[in-house]
């Protein structure tokens, strides 16, 4: 059974991040609402096919400038939150 979260992210440009997992339990879709278009979009195409585990390694503490989080890192909050599930 595929999962999904539209997670809304905190302290980012990006507003919501939208997910889903496939039957395999890898990430079939990603999509993040706002933000750096460029930095974004190469951010979901990049994590397509991968296991949520892996790209939390990965992105989980990951700061944008002064800010203690990023759009990569607010990813890994989904994912988290979307494996809890």
């Amino acid at each position: 059974m595929a999962k999904r979260i539209l997670y809304q992210t905190e302290g980012t440009c990006s507003k919501a991040i939208e997910v889903e997992l496939d039957e395999e339990g890898r990430i079939s879709h990603c999509c993040f609402i706002g933000g750096c278009a460029g930095n974004t979009l190469g951010i979901s195409r990049l994590v397509i096919g991968m296991k949520p585990a892996d790209v939390v390694e990965r992105f989980r503490g990951l700061p944008c400038g002064t800010k203690n989080t990023s759009c990569p890192d607010q990813l890994s909050r989904a994912l988290s939150k979307l494996m809890e599930q």
